[in-house]
């Protein structure tokens, strides 16, 4: 998951953007509302850290401002402003949660997987397709019961194909969940990924999950064969 850090404080900055890579977000970090609109305008994000009192452009105008322009990614505010006035009024802009300063970073984490979560449409930490398992909350993987060892950008990568299984996503697209804002590095990168998570996932099954669509890019999907192949073997388990 791909995060943006919205905080003009730098030290609290770094502080909040370090803890969220050490949990395994892809993050980005600014410190003022106009630079934010500008990483939010040419990014996908999977959520916004957002402190209310920013210079240049407010947290507030800037939630204002993303929501009329259709953006929804959600939005947790991060404020010293304890009043119930300006709670209200962040969550009547379109927050999805807030948090007051100072706060716990676990209490931080569990509220970035809270509107993650409620966004996404998903319940449960787990999320799967065929015998493919993965639980967001605890960085795990498994298949056929069996545990996958994946590297961090592995994981990031497979979480966001499995919460668009059966969508063909771009290059573009993944490398936006794996690398920052600023990353300039060999496009060439996230075939060397998708490789190696193929061998993971793939190799010792005989349903194939991770395809590639020549000229677009990947797809995380059970094909018709396979399903097939599925409802034969749970029948004859059946027996």
């Amino acid at each position: 998951m791909k995060v943006l850090v919205v905080e003009d404080a730098r030290d609290m900055n770094l502080l909040i953007t370090k803890t969220l890579k050490k949990a395994g977000y892809s993050v980005d970090g600014c410190f003022d509302g106009e630079e934010a609109l500008t990483y939010l305008l040419g990014a996908e994000y999977d959520a916004i850290l957002l402190d209310v009192m920013l210079p240049k452009l407010d947290g507030f105008s800037l939630l204002q401002r993303l929501r009329s322009q259709h953006i929804n990614t959600p939005v947790l505010l991060l404020t010293a402003r304890d009043a119930v006035a300006d709670r209200v009024k962040g969550l009547d802009l379109g927050a999805d949660d807030y948090l007051i300063k100072p706060f716990d970073f676990d209490e931080l984490l569990a509220r970035i997987r809270a509107i993650t979560r409620k966004y996404a449409g998903h319940r449960s930490n787990l999320l799967s397709i065929a015998d493919l398992y993965i639980d967001t909350k605890k960085r795990t993987a498994s298949r056929g019961g069996e545990e996958i060892a994946l590297l961090p950008k592995e994981f990031t990568i497979l979480e966001y194909m499995l919460r668009n299984k059966g969508i063909v996503l771009s290059r573009e697209q993944l490398e936006n969940q794996i690398w920052n804002y600023e990353y300039t590095g060999n496009s060439n990168n996230i075939d060397v990924y998708i490789s190696r998570l193929r061998k993971k996932i793939d190799y010792a099954s005989q349903v194939k999950l991770l395809h590639t669509i020549r000229g677009i890019g990947w797809v995380l999907r059970i094909d018709d064969a396979d399903l097939e192949h599925i409802k034969t073997a749970s029948a004859q388990e059946g027996l």
